[in-house]
């Protein structure tokens, strides 16, 4: 019976084979590649805001607190977005002409709130309560970063779940001293006395911090 394939076809087969494992190494590699890239993640990315509002020079340079705009931190779920009241307090007196702040002042006036871009948005899927975490010892700058230093404010990490997950399932090791919260520039550390003192204090939290209904409600 003669030979239906020429000798070379096994080169050509095996060549062949190649070719698709490399296409599709180099696909999952793009998707690898996309998935933590700042057009998926966001990270580092400013949004376009009305105003150019500059934590750099409100928190790093004149000191202002966290808390005095963001009034909710401590004891709601929504740190909350500073109405326009907020911001007059100062600039009813100071830069009263600026024309960059012209939509601060048309706010206050017409009495409709400014309508910022949620720089940290997660899924509607997703439960974040701001206060649990500031009242358990989570500082500002762990989730979003030194926003004292952005002149435009942008994320700081991806909000994956992964990132979560890492902090929910060794707390002790990302929470601070309480009076350290709102320190951007806060680096230490908890010592290993603290870090069981903690740890034992919150145990019931804290063996179910990974589970799905945390989050997921």
């Amino acid at each position: 019976m003669p030979q239906i394939f020429r000798p070379r076809s096994n080169s050509i087969a095996r060549l062949v084979l190649l070719l698709l494992l490399l296409l599709a190494g180099g696909f999952a590699w793009g998707v690898h590649a996309v998935y933590w890239s700042p057009f998926t993640t966001r990270v580092n990315v400013p949004l376009e805001q009305p105003v150019p509002f500059s934590h750099e020079h409100h928190a790093g340079g004149l000191g202002i607190d966290c808390r005095y705009c963001h009034t909710s931190v401590e004891k709601s779920a929504f740190a909350g977005i500073p109405a326009t009241e907020i911001c007059m307090t100062c600039h009813s007196q100071l830069w009263t002409d600026a024309p960059m702040l012209a939509p601060v002042r048309e706010s206050f006036i017409s009495g409709k709130p400014i309508p910022w871009q949620r720089v940290h948005d997660l899924p509607d899927f997703v439960y974040f309560d701001h206060s649990i975490h500031v009242n358990k010892g989570i500082g500002c700058s762990s989730c979003h970063g030194r926003v004292d230093g952005m002149r435009l404010t942008m994320q700081a990490n991806t909000l994956y779940m992964k990132w979560c997950l890492d902090c929910h399932k060794e707390p002790e090791k990302f929470v601070r001293p309480r009076n350290e919260i709102f320190n951007m520039a806060w680096t230490g550390e908890l010592d290993a006395t603290e870090r069981q003192r903690w740890r034992q204090a919150n145990h019931a939290r804290v063996a179910g911090l990974t589970d799905c209904s945390i989050c997921h409600r």
